[in-house]
């Protein structure tokens, strides 16, 4: 037995409790066996499972997924929640290599990746594999707790990681309130992707570009430390939830709007008084919301690049202007579809080297949940004054 599953009890052949969703609105704890690890993969005694903006959408009943890909999904009940994972490696299913290609070793503590794709197909083979792929399956959301293994997500004591998934070795300097963020922070690669293209002074962003970031729930905190990381000028948070807001500023906002106090046209309005009347270089939508997004264009300076990276689930169709939003200023729209694999690694780095630089990284985690209280952890990931709640099994 690893030292993982020494210190919780767990074992092989044992059992793991788990927070299941049986259906919206619905938990129970429940029991599973810990099966052997699958050749090739591995079981993960879980210590940190974050709640994303997707586990809401589930929990309030938005169970379809991956709406206009070639391969939409239905979510299947009983679903164990769950893909924003840190644990320690309870017991291998025979020699397996972390991202970096190293042996991964009983007791060694890793992120998993949420997704597990086939390398197949199309997406696989020519685009970025992972989350465009065809086939891809996703713990804590596609991967139903009514299929053996069951323990697919890691609202639970511990996790099946199934063969082809990766695994990322967590810096000994990182606590796991901090590596749990690596998931969040490799969806930021937005902003990594629009620092690589700026190879002309037209091109956003350059070191010292405004960024805004439209919704400061964790997504949107966590491109507040990127931008910060990247070299942003100002970078401007919006959102409603003052609480947020200050959090915002301490990781390294320099000016908030809250949109409970302000219009549109006001928001607007400040934005160009802060960037010589041209508008914003980056504007980061993470809200979530899709009304958002034509107000987030018209923050934009002419040439400026628009990251959408706020609806993950359809909350329906908004009206925009071909001519004056997107024509008339030229601007670059970027969808992000998900995190990709080469940017854990970089991000759990870079959080370890900040963290004395930015301090409240530490405190990025705001509330730590034991698996029978799922309801109320979810309930509580909803209040605006909340910033990132785990469970810690």
């Amino acid at each position: 037995m690893s030292s993982a599953g020494a210190a919780s009890g767990l074992r092989v052949g044992g059992t793991a409790r788990a927070a299941v969703l049986v259906e919206p609105g619905r938990y129970e704890t429940r029991e599973y066996p810990i099966p052997e690890p699958p050749r090739g993969g591995a079981i993960v005694a879980i210590t940190r499972s974050g709640i994303c903006g997707t586990d809401k959408h589930t929990w309030q009943g938005w169970t379809e997924q991956y709406g206009g890909s070639t391969t939409p999904r239905t979510i299947r009940f009983p679903l164990i929640q769950g893909h924003e994972n840190v644990g320690r490696i309870l017991a291998l299913g025979g020699p397996i290599t972390d991202f970096e290609g190293q042996p991964v070793r009983e007791g060694d503590r890793v992120v998993v990746s949420p997704n597990v794709s086939c390398g197949t197909c199309w997406a696989c083979t020519h685009l970025l594999p992972y989350t465009l792929c065809e086939r891809t399956e996703d713990y804590g959301n596609t991967l139903s707790a009514a299929d053996p293994p069951h323990l697919l997500g890691g609202w639970a004591e511990a996790m099946v990681v199934l063969p082809g998934s990766h695994l990322f070795p967590v810096p000994d300097d990182l606590p796991d309130d901090v590596a749990v963020m690596a998931e969040l922070m490799a969806v930021t690669v937005g902003l990594d992707r629009a620092r690589s293209w700026s190879v002309l002074p037209s091109e956003p962003f350059l070191v010292d570009d405004t960024v805004v970031v439209y919704g400061t729930g964790p997504l949107g905190l966590c491109h507040v430390i990127k931008a910060r990381m990247l070299g942003a000028g100002t970078i401007i948070a919006i959102d409603r939830s003052p609480e947020r807001l200050a959090f915002a500023r301490e990781l390294g906002a320099d000016v908030t709007l809250d949109v409970r106090e302000t219009t549109d046209e006001e928001r607007l309005t400040r934005v160009r008084e802060l960037t010589g009347g041209r508008g914003a270089d980056v504007v980061v939508e993470a809200a979530g919301v899709p009304e958002v997004v034509p107000a987030a264009i018209d923050l934009l300076r002419p040439g400026g690049l628009l990251i959408e990276v706020g609806n993950f689930s359809d909350g329906g169709e908004v009206l925009i202007s071909p001519h004056r939003h997107l024509c008339s200023k030229g601007i670059r729209l970027m969808g992000v579809a998900g995190e990709e694999p080469g940017a854990y690694l970089p991000a759990m780095r870079q959080l370890a080297r900040h963290r004395s630089a930015i301090p409240a990284i530490d405190r990025f985690v705001s509330d730590r949940y034991a698996l029978a209280d799922a309801d109320t952890a979810m309930r509580r990931s909803i209040d605006p004054a909340s910033r990132k709640v785990v469970f810690a099994p």
